[in-house]
């Protein structure tokens, strides 16, 4: 039986994680959970699962889990605080560490288990956006293979040749293809996108997701993101990862290989797929999604993604490009923006403006430690905000 551990166990996979455990009681035990302050479904977690720690970031939500704890004598240990989710990420008890905290606050906790030689079940973006290659080397020194779990990664991974993910892909891969369904403003004219409301922007026609993620796929920001970590995961360039449009959300990824062979991942949009898939690996075990009917599905169509369209893709492949600490500070430039227009501060259309302005603004530097990514996360945030009352004071 394994250990396994989750960070951001209250969140959608954190949530669809303990759902395929749950599946092979016999298999998997978890040793621990970990999330930001949502210490109400923390609760419910551990009285149901009964992992040995449990901790918060957020000290008052941890005090209250404990008190709620101790009163259904749980035996279950409280910790809080940035300290204790490092602590949780490299217990001993655990051979698997789902990294599932979304933003800045989870590459610190997955950084402790790369550097503890967990099986790192990779699901934060923001690990490799904001520290891809002090990560991957971390990784390495300590023997930790990471499984990304990002539908799109995790596809790429299955199509890959066996025993390759650590250094790459093998001579043989041409290219690499990450699908993206076009989120639900595919055929929206441009000229509406100044009035979309966040409740549209969150309306995925296809996948379930947190509402800040959900913008970024309307925005194909996601998809930038997404290109950053492939670079990172399978050592390539990103001249050698290309972006196809693809609605149905069948196909999560393609490799292309020299001989002219296309090898693709297929399954419903269904987190619990590549999460299964990590949990198992190398073998595989069931994920609760049902079987896929392709005479059902009928038709599968691709098209190239319209970086007018979309100009957030467009800033993400330069940043990918620039390397260094431009993808920090676009990731922390589009959190600030996209948070502004869920809450009604920013047009949607002005998304890309802000993280466009700032990323003008910024001379790209090395990331040779977790301070330097941290620098230019805050960096870029106070830029975005400064750009954000500049825009609201001239009324744009």
């Amino acid at each position: 039986m394994k250990g396994l551990v989750i960070l951001g166990s209250t969140g959608s996979v954190g949530e669809n994680t303990l759902d395929v455990a749950a599946r092979h009681p016999g298999r998997f035990r978890i040793v621990g959970l970990a999330a930001r302050a949502n210490d109400e479904s923390l609760f419910a977690q551990c009285l149901r699962y009964q992992p040995d720690i449990a901790a918060l970031l957020d000290r008052a939500a941890a005090l209250r889990l404990s008190k709620r704890l101790a009163a259904a004598n749980s035996s279950t240990r409280v910790l809080a605080g940035p300290e204790a989710l490092l602590t949780v990420a490299a217990l001993p008890e655990a051979e698997l560490v789902m990294a599932a905290i979304v933003g800045a606050a989870g590459l610190a906790p997955t950084l402790a288990a790369a550097a503890a030689g967990k099986q790192l079940l990779l699901a934060n973006k923001e690990a490799l956006v904001l520290a891809g290659k002090l990560l991957i080397d971390t990784a390495r020194g300590a023997g930790c293979r990471i499984l990304p779990i990002d539908s799109e990664h995790n596809a790429v991974f299955q199509c890959l040749p066996p025993g390759r993910a650590r250094g790459g892909p093998p001579p043989g891969v041409t290219r690499i293809l990450l699908t993206a369904s076009g989120g639900p403003f595919l055929n929206m004219p441009r000229e509406k996108f100044s009035s979309v409301t966040p409740e549209q922007a969150i309306a995925h026609p296809n996948w379930r997701m947190g509402r800040k993620i959900s913008v970024d796929s309307a925005t194909l920001m996601n998809k930038g993101l997404e290109l950053i970590e492939a670079c990172h995961l399978f050592g390539v360039g990103p001249d050698r990862v290309s972006i196809v449009i693809h609605p149905q959300s069948i196909v999560h990824s393609m490799v292309e290989f020299d001989d002219g062979s296309v090898l693709a991942q297929l399954s419903h949009p269904d987190m619990r797929v590549p999460i299964a898939h990590a949990l198992g690996w190398p073998d595989r075990i069931g994920s609760g999604v049902q079987s896929l009917d392709l005479v059902q599905v009928a038709q599968l169509s691709f098209e190239a993604p319209d970086l007018k369209r979309f100009p957030c893709l467009g800033l993400a492949v330069a940043a990918a490009r620039a390397g260094g600490t431009a993808p920090a500070v676009i990731n922390a430039a589009n959190e600030i923006a996209v948070a502004a227009f869920l809450e009604r501060r920013l047009n949607f259309g002005d998304i890309a403006a802000v993280i466009d302005s700032v990323l003008q603004q910024h001379h790209v530097k090395p990331v040779r430690s977790l301070e330097d990514a941290l620098t230019a996360d805050a960096w870029a945030r106070d830029r975005a905000g400064a750009a954000l009352s500049t825009r609201m004071l001239a009324g744009a």
